[in-house]
């Protein structure tokens, strides 16, 4: 069965979860650099994991408004678009970072430890609540 691969683009590195088979929960994976070689390791991805469709992050601000990380991500949008025969697509990503950052506290992950994982937390974020609208419809 195919799954859904979600990113969470940053200027650095670029957070990625994937679903279950059944698309009803997401898994973290290990962040990618946000480098010229992205793309390539994304399409990697898409056809070692069967993945269907992927979803990418669009931060705004909390009123909606287009920021610099819009632009960069928007940016890594076209470019996994281009690269990749599956459908991409782009979601509200607003206070993903921030769920992952307290989810990761409160299962005691130190700040410091947690640093190199919080980019694919919040694209568990992401990808889980993409599942929980799509489903719901």
């Amino acid at each position: 069965m195919a799954r859904i691969l979600a990113l969470d683009p940053g200027t650095v590195r670029c957070g990625v979860a994937i679903s279950d088979s059944n698309e009803t929960l997401a898994f973290p994976r290990e962040a990618l650099a946000t480098n010229e070689h992205l793309e390539r390791a994304i399409a990697q991805l898409v056809d070692e994991e069967f993945v269907e469709m992927i979803v990418v992050g669009r931060p705004v601000s909390l009123a909606g408004n287009d920021t610099a990380s819009t632009t960069r991500a928007e940016e890594i949008f076209a470019r996994v678009e281009a690269a990749v025969t599956v459908p991409v697509v782009q979601w509200d990503e607003r206070l993903t970072t921030s769920q992952a950052q307290r989810s990761m506290r409160e299962a005691g992950v130190s700040s410091k430890a947690g640093r190199s994982r919080i980019d694919s937390a919040a694209a568990v974020v992401l990808l889980q609540h993409y599942i929980e609208v799509r489903n719901a419809s």
